[in-house]
């Protein structure tokens, strides 16, 4: 069961040809998407795609690059958003350190925004960390300490004591097409520590497009590319990755109904 939990459909990559993207995904044996909110001034547009396919689900949310423009977010606006039909997930949200396209102390106050918003709703939290492992550990336990909640380290490329904590916490993670990159070794050695039962893949679409697609618009249609190199990493079978990723979608992201 091709899964792929994080694509950005709404970006205006796909503005030539979405619905063909669309399509070539479900051809492709992709079976479920879920459209992932990086500002709320989109966010109209991401829902709009999960309620036009039955087969995608979003999350409502604000990427670190953004956050300067949604200094006053409020876990309050979140939560109001997330009742929608469809929305599974808050986020994605945390902090880009490598980027700074926000100031830091923004990031990390908007980060707990989307923190609260997660434990009041019960939905998981899509956590983007990038060059930021110091700060995010911190920024984890003290918000894991006021109370639990569900959360994805999403297209995971960090340190393997990052992972180490949050995988303590009960994070789940997710790969993407960067652990197929030659020089990614790094990334593959950390991938080959997660807990296998909480493993799931994403395109990252319309980034990161995995080889031997690299260098190309990323698509849904791609995401076995992803799974293929998981297997490998990990020492599964084909049908292992699929099974076992499929379980820890469901696991984490349990408002998706299974396809019949």
């Amino acid at each position: 069961m091709l899964i792929d939990s994080h694509v950005n459909l709404h970006a205006p990559q796909f503005d030539e040809d979405r619905d063909a993207v669309i399509a070539r995904a479900r051809e492709a044996g992709v079976v479920l998407m879920v459209e992932i909110s990086d500002k709320l001034t989109t966010f109209e547009a991401t829902h709009g795609i999960a309620m036009a396919n039955e087969d995608i689900w979003c999350t409502v949310g604000v990427h670190p690059h953004e956050a300067k423009d949604a200094a006053d977010l409020t876990a309050a606006t979140l939560i109001d958003l997330a009742q929608r039909p469809k929305v599974v997930g808050i986020g994605e949200c945390g902090l880009d350190f490598h980027y700074d396209f926000s100031p830091r102390e923004v990031q990390a106050a908007v980060f707990r925004q989307h923190v609260a918003a997660a434990r009041e709703t019960g939905l998981p939290l899509v956590i983007h960390t990038r060059e930021a492992d110091d700060v995010m550990t911190g920024l984890l336990r003290e918000e894991h300490a006021a109370g639990p909640f569900k959360m994805l380290m999403h297209c995971y490329t960090s340190g393997a004591e990052l992972a180490k904590i949050a995988a303590e916490m009960g994070a789940w993670f997710s790969v993407s097409g960067i652990a197929t990159f030659k020089a990614a070794e790094d990334v593959r050695a950390v991938i080959r520590d997660m807990p296998g039962d909480r493993i799931i893949v994403e395109t990252d679409c319309p980034y990161l497009a995995p080889i031997p697609h690299r260098g190309r618009r990323n698509e849904p249609a791609y995401i076995g590319h992803v799974l293929g190199k998981l297997a490998q990493i990990r020492g599964w079978s084909a049908e292992e990755a699929d099974r076992i990723t499929t379980e820890a979608f469901f696991g984490l992201f349990d408002r998706i109904p299974r396809p019949a």
